[in-house]
């Protein structure tokens, strides 16, 4: 594994982290009802990842766009 790939792993699922802290949060100031819990944490899970993959790809294809033009 390159360091790019580590860096665009570990910087996508910190990222994807913070997007799922940030839909989640209301979850911590109020008490929803059950369903509206469920889909809070289920809506936080899709945007993270989402978040997190669009991250790694930006930052992967970036980097082969700079070694393309530097070669």
């Amino acid at each position: 594994m390159t360091v790019e790939i580590g860096y665009a792993l570990v910087s996508g699922g910190f990222l994807g982290g913070v997007a799922f802290g940030v839909v989640v949060a209301p979850l911590l100031v109020w008490s929803p009802s059950g369903s509206a819990k469920s889909v809070l944490v289920e809506a936080g899970c899709a945007v993270g990842g989402l978040v997190a993959l669009a991250w790694v790809v930006r930052v992967l294809v970036r980097f082969d766009r700079e070694r393309r033009l530097g070669d």
